[in-house]
């Protein structure tokens, strides 16, 4: 099972309902895929008080570029272009977890200590930070912090960020428009008629033509 299918089996059971929620109401910051770019329209079903904060928070930055580029190369490491459809980073998820953690302050520590802590792991290990680790560094440091049954004791913090930020990834991917897509749910579409089945109208006595 690839990293897309392994996401789409247990993100959408394993993220927190009010992560989804929320992120129910950010489709046009995802759509846009920039941190710093206000909601400039009201969407639907959302209060003008919750409109007039959804714009204060999108005109706020939190992460700095560094960061921002840190979650976007994780982000496409657990959600990945594949021939199906495309990467986290294209459906917007590293503007949808800037948006969250402003959203939700709880997630700022968390977030910006484990953006941290893998920085100062492969400063330790490959003498450069995450991002400029290629790809094969890049996918064993975070195979170590993926796997949480098989993680070290030593990497327990980077297992704690690990979930968080592929939780949120996921929360931001399939409540995308291109996520959304990728899962084939279609939304509520009518159903055809073709008028009464003939063995019901025959059992009733009545012909087609009738």
């Amino acid at each position: 099972m690839n990293r897309r299918e392994s996401i789409k089996a247990i993100g959408l059971t394993t993220v927190g309902t009010g992560i989804l929620l929320e992120s129910c109401t950010q489709e046009d910051s995802n759509k846009a895929g920039k941190a710093t770019e206000p909601t400039s329209k009201k969407l639907p079903g959302v209060q003008d008080f919750e409109h007039v904060r959804n714009t204060r928070l999108s005109s706020e930055q939190f992460f700095t570029d560094h960061e921002m580029a840190t979650i976007t190369v994780l982000s496409d490491i657990i959600i990945p272009k594949d021939d199906f459809s495309e990467s986290a980073s294209a459906a917007g998820v590293p503007a949808f977890i800037e948006f969250m953690v402003k959203d939700i302050p709880d997630y700022k520590l968390p977030m910006r200590g484990g953006l941290k802590w893998l920085d100062v792991q492969c400063l330790k290990r490959y003498n450069k930070v995450f991002v400029d680790c290629d790809e094969k560094e890049q996918l064993n440091m975070v195979d170590e912090i993926a796997y949480p049954l098989k993680a070290r004791p030593e990497m327990q913090q980077g297992v704690a960020f690990f979930n968080l930020m592929r939780s949120l990834t996921a929360s931001g991917f399939f409540t995308s428009e291109i996520g959304v897509k990728d899962i084939g749910y279609v939304g509520n579409r009518p159903g055809p008629w073709d008028g009464v089945p003939e063995d019901v109208l025959s059992q009733y006595g009545f012909t087609g033509n009738e």
